[in-house]
């Protein structure tokens, strides 16, 4: 199976421009197939998305056309556009009448290196140029978490002005010895959210709840900074048809950086928490995982902040962390219906009102219990047909873990010390934050934090 991995660069300002020029150089291929087929349709002629004939008239520019860009990577760019293309032909011929063929030009372009055209030594990263171009060396930022002799391929790109490259590897599927292995016929079902990213409910009366709210805050305050940076320079804006100034540009550039950045943390949290849940199924040897679908809320117009709370959701993002690395230890991933099943009593089988907390509690039965294992523990009686078809043991031991501890203030404490109350004056409100507790050895064992975030010592 393939996995893919993305590490920075360290480069020099030369290798910076020569590395932003082989960017460049793939919009340039890819503007230069938009404008061709353009030309085509306004005199009448059938476009040209067939990727040999495209090359052929790539080669008709003759060497050097495009920079320090090679003839495979230029091939590449085309040949990423003939898939585009008729992509979307297949979609419009099924019915899809929103989608659209190729037609925006994009500045910068990812270019990918396949095997042979890079060269790696160590921590360094040989990139293949166009013929009679100097040699083009970077150094890459950490080491590579794949044997050089599994990688198939290097793509060069950038996201908010840094340079990344994205390394995928053909790696095996785990093997365990005798008796330890993932076994099919033991199955959990696991329940996506907002609060607990993954709710798994495991055989054996064993659950797993993997918080999310670190990147719930992060995914808050990021939103509050960029509403408050929007307002200080909204009158600095320039008009529809004006060009902006330098002041805007370099607002515009540090917006772009932040974006990235934020995106790069939530990816990072997200992949941790599906890390969590694969590592908890194979100590259990669950060999198969049913994964309650809700990405058909997406589509519900539920008014913009709950529409802001599903887009920083990503529950497609989160089943494809879970399905890859599910793949790579050899455990099976389906996807079934949810709905329904966080209001289903576990026990009784019976509909109840859809509880507002996180405790769920049967009118008819009496069962009490935490409401996403509930979630869980139906999903995971659910088969193809979408009805419960089990009656197995909710989950008494719980396993709780917390996902997102990169993020910046997200430390050894119970919860994100960044955390706001959303309604100040309201009763019940979390009240003042609280700075996260101080690294071991920071202060004397004596020293205190008080209610009010200040540094106290208790003398004897």
């Amino acid at each position: 199976m393939l996995r893919t991995a993305r590490v920075g660069l360290r480069v020099t300002p030369a290798q910076r421009r020569r590395c932003f020029g082989l960017l460049v150089a793939a919009g340039d291929v890819w503007a230069c197939a938009l404008d061709m087929n353009r030309w085509r349709r306004q005199r009448g002629l059938a476009p040209i998305i067939n990727f040999q004939q495209l090359c052929r008239e790539l080669h008709k520019a003759g060497p050097g056309a495009f920079g320090d860009l090679n003839s495979p990577c230029a091939e590449g760019v085309l040949r990423r556009y003939s898939d585009a293309w008729f992509a979307a032909a297949k979609r419009r011929a099924e019915g899809d009448a929103s989608a659209r063929f190729p037609r925006r030009k994009r500045r910068l372009m990812p270019v990918r290196f396949r095997y042979g055209g890079f060269a790696i030594d160590g921590q360094r990263l040989r990139l293949a140029v166009a013929r009679g171009r100097p040699r083009l060396w970077v150094r890459l930022d950490r080491e590579l978490p794949y044997p050089v002799g599994q990688i198939r391929s290097v793509t060069l790109l950038n996201e908010g002005a840094r340079l990344f490259v994205e390394v995928t590897a053909e790696v095996p599927v785990a093997t365990y010895p005798p008796g330890t292995e993932p076994d099919p016929a033991r199955l959990a079902g696991v329940d996506l959210g907002v609060i607990h990213q993954y709710a798994v409910a495991g055989p054996d009366g064993e659950g797993l709840l993997v918080s999310g709210r670190a990147m719930r805050a992060e995914a808050h305050l990021h939103l509050k900074d960029t509403k408050y940076r929007r307002r200080a320079v909204a009158q600095r804006a320039p008009k529809p048809g004006q060009a902006g100034s330098r002041r805007w540009r370099k607002y515009r550039a540090r917006q772009r950086k932040l974006e990235a950045r934020h995106k790069r943390r939530i990816k990072q949290g997200q992949h941790e928490a599906a890390k969590q849940v694969i590592q908890w199924a194979v100590k259990r040897r669950i060999g198969t995982l049913r994964v309650g679908d809700p990405r058909g809320v997406l589509d519900l117009e539920a008014g913009r902040r709950h529409n802001q709370r599903l887009r920083d959701w990503r529950p497609g993002y989160l089943i494809r962390c879970l399905k890859d690395k599910a793949e790579q230890a050899g455990i099976r991933v389906e996807l079934v219906d949810e709905r329904g099943t966080s209001s289903t009593c576990p026990v009784c089988g019976r509909r109840v009102p859809k509880p507002v907390g996180r405790g769920f509690t049967c009118m008819h039965c009496g069962f009490r219990g935490h409401r996403d294992l509930v979630g869980g523990a139906n999903i995971a009686r659910r088969g193809p047909g979408g009805s419960i078809t089990t009656k197995d043991s909710f989950p008494a031991v719980i396993t709780h873990r917390r996902a997102g501890r990169h993020l910046p203030g997200a430390g050894p404490s119970r919860r994100d010390p960044r955390r706001r109350p959303h309604h100040g004056t309201a009763q019940g409100s979390p009240g003042r934050p609280r700075p996260a507790p101080p690294p071991v050895g920071s202060r004397s064992p004596m020293a205190r934090i008080n209610q009010h975030g200040h540094s106290t010592t208790n003398v004897a």
